[in-house]
């Protein structure tokens, strides 16, 4: 059975770490925890642990940061969590399992990254990352801010999740400002960088800037293609926030230059088509949402409602703007069928209750 270094860089996470390390210490061979200059409790609550809990300065490169934890691991593989995250008690059964039977010749083993939560706490946001990563040299982190591993070797995806839950807000410009000191110092961003890049750009409504940077990547011939797809979005929300509607829906619709249709673009392609009263253009649109399948494992960020409830809940306005209230209650028990504690499902269902009655 292989042998798992827990590997973790930290700062300021006394609210948080105990409560990663309790989720995950028990399953893991050895514990290494990478503090970046806490001025809290962090590395005391470390200690409690672990012995191998190391100091490194700080310098705006989280690659670095993430390559020294791993230099200091001694099993088999190495696996990443930030303080902020934790397994459930529903996935640690699943992680024995895997080690149990995990083949000799895995080299990365990418597991779900849900990061943003209902009202029900079911992910409403989710992707896959690399998770343990064979402890070789081979495999470092590259990238100073969304640092990655480059996927190379026996690659599997596994079901098992860890769940991104943070306690409070961190430095919002912290990923930006980052980018604008590269940038200052001369430094050339890759396509992938470019792309985060325009992202928090777009964060910070920055929107001719992440305009310019989006598209420049859009135009080049390299980069991934979900990447692409997710820049297509990006971009068309900040064609809405410069008031360039005809561009924002163009840039979306381009999205399928790059691929099939994603359920997330369809439901987008939709909502502009309903706010802009073209209904039926609107259902077509959902309606293609509804058929697109999940595919998780192509790596690039994935909204589950896209592909049932959001689309079966529009598609219930839909039909009721055009006057159709048997088709619309419909789509609005599937909706509810999906999430039975919807506010917008239980608003509907009276809204229409109170159609019979009048």
């Amino acid at each position: 059975m292989p042998t798992i270094s827990l590997c973790m860089i930290v700062k300021n996470e006394e609210m948080h770490i105990a409560r990663c390390l309790d989720s995950v210490a028990e399953l893991v061979e050895e514990i290494i925890v990478v503090d970046t200059g806490s001025a809290d409790r962090t590395v005391e609550l470390a200690s409690k642990y672990t012995s191998k809990v190391y100091s490194y300065p700080w310098n705006d490169d989280f690659s670095a940061a993430r390559n020294y934890s791993f230099s200091k691991a001694t099993m088999d593989y190495c696996m990443w969590m930030d303080a902020d995250d934790i397994l459930e008690d529903t996935q640690k059964d699943k992680f024995l399992q895997l080690k149990e039977t995990l083949p000799q010749d895995v080299d990365i083993v990418m597991m779900k990254y849900n990061t943003s939560f209902d009202e029900a706490g079911r992910p409403s946001f989710s992707y896959f990352r690399e998770r343990w990563i064979r402890n070789s040299s081979q495999y470092r982190w590259i990238g100073a801010v969304h640092e990655v591993i480059p996927p190379v070797g026996n690659i599997i995806y596994s079901d098992i999740a860890v769940c991104h839950k943070k306690l409070h807000a961190k430095d919002p410009a912290r990923n930006l400002n980052i980018y604008r000191r590269l940038l200052a110092e001369g430094k050339t961003l890759d396509p992938r960088q470019q792309y985060y890049y325009g992202r928090e750009l777009y964060y910070h409504k920055q929107y001719e800037e992440a305009v310019s940077v989006l598209e420049q990547f859009l135009c080049s011939e390299e980069g991934w293609v979900e990447n692409k797809i997710e820049a297509c979005s990006i971009c068309a929300n900040c064609y809405y926030g410069l008031g360039k509607e005809k561009a924002g829906i163009d840039t979306l619709l381009r999205s399928m230059s790059f691929d099939l249709p994603r359920a997330e673009l369809c439901c987008e392609i939709g909502k502009y088509f309903l706010e802009h009263g073209n209904y039926h253009a609107a259902v077509y649109w959902y309606e293609t949402a509804l058929g697109r399948p999940q595919n998780g494992s192509a790596g690039g960020f994935v909204l589950p409602d896209c592909y049932d409830y959001i689309p079966l809940l529009q598609l219930c306005v839909c039909y009721d703007k055009m006057g159709d209230r048997k088709k619309a209650e419909e789509y609005n028990e599937r909706a509810g069928a999906c999430k039975p504690y919807s506010k917008a499902y239980l608003y509907n269902k009276q809204y229409f209750n109170r159609l019979k009655i009048s």
